[in-house]
């Protein structure tokens, strides 16, 4: 009996540590904060509970100073942004940055192309690019990630263009963090993106979406969109649930709105919740 004892609490123990979940916050979210405060962002940020950040770059500190504020807050810079043109041209520069914090992933938001003209031609140098950089980062222990927007979803040979990028990267150098509002905003399915794809996302961005906002494939939309987690129409809890799933390691609640200092503790709670 003691034995059975025993194993039934292992089991609930397990159960509860299996989906417990670290959540992590991309600091973008906190722009206007950070410019009149930067330690008091910080301890806020801290005070959440949050452990884990996104990020890159001082807001102008000198970088040790900046790094003592992190680890004073227990905060850990799990990746860092790095721009296509440096990726293209100096991809060193993106792994120096990157080093400079510890930070295991570099992540690229934004693919340069003229006004909502991005096609194949685009797609096909941004294979080139990734596939490239990520080798050099790969190298130095590093793991490069895109970030679509949703222009990539646009049609292409009976997929998207965001089809024959996966199809087309080496999953060894490079990978793709999923901004769950950027794949429902163009009119994809953020849960059977995860599951045709499952090895592939390595990070995640949530963010909600105000219901009856109208969608778009040019990479725009009205940052007043952004709602708590769980009172829009993304369907956040199911996309938590198929990516733990699929084993998704990191992720980060980014809210753009200027109601972001009140919506983010709300979000938290929500995703707590999840079961």
């Amino acid at each position: 009996m003691k034995i059975l004892y025993a194993c039934i609490i292992l089991f609930f123990f397990l159960e509860k540590n299996a989906i417990a979940q670290e959540y992590g916050l991309q600091l973008y979210s906190l722009r206007e904060q950070f410019k009149k405060d930067v330690p008091g962002t910080l301890k806020q940020i801290s005070q959440w509970n949050i452990r884990e950040i996104e990020g890159g770059g001082t807001y102008g500190l000198p970088l040790e100073e900046y790094k003592k504020m992190l680890a004073d807050n227990k905060l850990v810079m799990v990746s860092v942004g790095a721009d296509y043109e440096t990726l293209k041209t100096n991809p060193q520069a993106a792994i120096d940055e990157a080093k400079r914090f510890n930070a295991k992933y570099v992540v690229c938001f934004w693919i340069p192309h003229d006004g909502d003209k991005f096609d194949i031609t685009n797609t096909k140098e941004a294979v080139e690019v990734f596939n490239a950089a990520g080798k050099k980062l790969k190298e130095n222990g590093i793991s490069l990630c895109y970030h679509p927007h949703g222009y990539e979803f646009r049609p292409y040979e009976g997929g998207t263009l965001f089809d024959y990028m996966v199809k087309n990267t080496n999953p060894d150098y490079f990978n793709f963090e999923m901004d769950v509002f950027w794949v429902k905003h163009p009119g994809q399915d953020p849960v059977a993106l995860l599951k045709k794809y499952p090895n592939r996302f390595l990070l995640l961005h949530l963010k909600d979406r105000k219901p009856g906002t109208p969608g778009n494939q040019n990479g725009h939309a009205d940052v007043e969109s952004n709602v708590t987690l769980g009172a829009g129409d993304v369907g956040i809890a199911d996309i938590i649930r198929q990516a733990r799933k699929i084993g998704v390691k990191h992720y980060f609640i980014e809210d753009e709105s200027s109601r972001c200092e009140t919506q983010i503790p709300e979000s938290l709670k929500f995703l707590r919740a999840i079961k």
